[in-house]
């Protein structure tokens, strides 16, 4: 076993070759979250359990789950002279669990350097190394017994990748894996791997005569694609997703489960599985951005018009029907029943951001911010220790957080994007520096390429006041653009398949060095342009109120029935607070509120509407299984 695993670091030290980046193409630069340290209560709190508990667990499970297991299995086989006889089981994307939890590492190295993570990830990586095959396949679902490999694979390669392989898919993974520890390290060891997978693919699928004309059966490879050609400059992985976005709808698979019941430049409804969904049009964003197809972005656009007026859930949750893990119909929103994968949360972040980017829109980030503080959150405990799958709007008590699954997406996915969220802060473009969420952090960037240093110190979300200041400027003149939420502007979403259904009016003020200053708002940005000194300050001040919203009259589930939101908060009402069973609750449209803080679920704001208790919808089944609902009936 020694001997197979130096020579495969052997081969991969042969194989390796420098790295020449590229731009994005957005019009629109994030600032890398290793840029932004958070100094925040709440987030740092979640930072912190990834760190100490989410990744650590995620190892421990793959280690317990056989997911490194197959890898060595898939080693011993390559190399034995007869069929060794292992038994291929679980699921046929289990090694992304191992890639995806290297890639959440490779974030927290990058901001807490840890010698042993780094150590224990170089270790799993000699593993993964040995199970490549010589022509840089590497798919253990296959590799452990090419006779009878796993049942969803087919006997050969590629022949199921777009049905349910995921052949392609573990690529994305590894592909995104890969890149966050390269760029955490420098190390090449993990991006070597991934990029022999990758030319594999290239060499086999794609537009010339006789190679195979495929797509993803689940997408990811193609966002996956495009970052390595923006971290490695070579244009023909630009090509390859390019070709699977362009093929998508054109080869033998045409259902909307994945999204290819016509060509991308022909949609324009979100339908089928919702993570592939989310993952295939954040794949065309990014190659859009690169390569400028202007027909991409118009279908997105159109697509993501859907989601927002007639698909999403108030805690902007998408996925309504556990039958495909699916998109509904146009407003087929159901609560007890709703499937709101957690991967499809932080697909839909994904998204956002994305278009975002690209259009440099505030109401992108209102959904996204709806999205992180309600979708995602949902779906992982407080301490960072047990996760959802689904996660519905409405319980009758059968729902519990889970440690793991057979089927792992969702934690693995969860220890990748946690430790991200400081990059979704801010950004730049030209001589505008954009603040999008309201988090205590230092964060140092440049504007016009030059330095400046940013501090924000935030009641966010519990109360709406927030302190910007300018550390260091070296950049004279430029623009602070503040996005004023959706919220606070009497808009639940940007569209109308929610809206608020009481009197109250909310506003909000902006100081510059203690005095008041007003603006006119630029796609709900708050924009100051001046020539910023070290000392300078901003002061934002939200009103933060208790809200009553109802749905869109076509959402039946909803229908006499109402919400209750506070900041960018949904609240439920959960059985340990309430004397009456959740499901014989209701409350007045006009509703009266109290406020308290309270100490539990770790320093909650509690809501008092009619004598009904409410929490954040992220906070509930955390003391034990019982009843939950985020919409209640109005009293007759």
């Amino acid at each position: 076993m020694k001997k197979l695993l130096f020579c495969a670091l052997v081969s991969l030290a042969l194989t390796a070759v420098s790295c020449k980046s590229v731009s994005h193409g957005y019009p629109i630069d994030p600032v890398p979250f290793t840029a932004v340290e958070v100094t925040d209560d709440f987030w740092g709190g979640r930072l912190q359990a990834s760190r100490e508990v989410t990744i650590p667990l995620a190892f421990s499970k793959c280690e317990e789950s056989g997911r490194y297991l197959n890898f060595e299995r898939a080693a011993q086989q390559m190399h034995a002279d007869h069929n060794l006889g292992f038994k291929v089981t679980g699921c046929s994307f289990d090694d992304t669990d191992v890639y995806k939890t290297i890639e959440g590492a490779s974030y927290l190295l990058q901001t807490y350097p840890d010698p042993a993570l780094e150590a224990y990830i170089d270790s799993v990586l000699v593993i993964v190394a040995a199970a490549q095959e010589p022509d840089g396949y590497l798919y253990t679902a296959r590799t452990q017994n090419p006779e009878h490999p796993h049942e969803w694979a087919g006997p050969e390669r590629w022949v199921k990748v777009e049905e349910l392989s995921h052949e392609f898919y573990n690529l994305g993974h590894m592909l995104e894996g890969a890149i966050a520890h390269y760029q955490a390290t420098g190390k090449r060891t993990f991006l070597d791997i991934a990029m022999r997978y990758a030319d594999c693919i290239c060499e086999a699928v794609g537009p010339k005569e006789g190679q195979l004309k495929l797509v993803p059966g689940h997408a990811i490879a193609e966002m996956a694609l495009a970052k390595l050609y923006t971290v490695t400059g070579k244009r023909k992985y630009l090509d390859q997703a390019k070709f699977f976005v362009d093929m998508r709808g054109r080869t033998s698979r045409v259902d909307a489960y994945s999204q290819a019941h016509k060509p991308l430049v022909e949609q324009d409804e979100a339908v089928g599985h919702a993570v592939r969904a989310g993952y295939f049009y954040s794949g065309v964003a990014d190659v859009a951005a690169l390569t400028g197809e202007q027909s991409y972005i118009d279908a997105i656009d159109r697509i993501w018009d859907n989601i927002v007026s007639k698909k999403m859930y108030i805690t902007g949750g998408v996925g309504s029907t556990s039958s495909g893990e699916a998109f509904g119909r146009n407003y087929e929103l159901p609560n007890a029943t709703a499937y709101c994968e957690t991967c499809a949360a932080i697909a839909n972040v994904y998204v956002n951001y994305r278009m975002f980017l690209l259009h440099g829109d505030s109401k992108y980030y209102d959904v996204l911010e709806r999205t992180l503080y309600n979708g995602v959150l949902s779906g992982v405990s407080l301490d960072g220790g047990t996760f959802f799958y689904p996660n519905p709007l409405a319980s009758d008590g059968r729902h519990a957080r889970q440690s793991w699954f057979g089927c792992a997406c969702c934690p693995s996915n969860i220890c990748r994007f946690i430790p991200s969220v400081p990059g979704y802060i801010y950004a730049v473009k030209d001589d505008a520096l954009y603040v999008n969420l309201y988090i205590s952090d230092r964060m140092e960037t440049r504007v016009k390429n030059r330095p400046v240093t940013v501090s924000q110190v935030s009641a966010y979300p519990w109360e709406g006041y927030t302190a910007i200041c300018i550390d260091e400027n070296k950049a004279g003149s430029f623009t602070l653009k503040l996005r004023i939420p959706g919220w606070v502007r009497g808009q639940v979403v940007p569209s109308d398949l929610y809206s608020y259904a009481d009197d109250v009016q909310t506003g909000y003020t902006v100081k510059v060095n203690g005095e008041a200053v007003s603006a006119e708002l630029d796609h709900g940005y708050f924009c100051i342009t001046r020539d910023w000194r070290p000392g300078d300050s901003v002061e934002l001040d939200f009103d933060m109120e208790p809200r009553v919203v109802r749905a869109h009259e076509a959402v039946e589930a909803d229908r006499g029935r109402i919400a209750i939101e506070r900041g960018p908060i949904v609240y439920c009402a959960e059985w340990p607070d309430n004397d009456q069973p959740v499901h014989e609750l209701s409350l007045s449209a006009a509703p009266h509120f109290e406020l308290t803080r309270s100490e539990d679920l770790h320093g909650i704001e509690r809501i008092q509407a009619d004598g009904v208790s409410m929490i954040p919808y992220y906070a509930w089944a955390h003391r034990g299984r019982g009843e939950m609902a985020v919409w209640i009936p109005v009293a007759e």
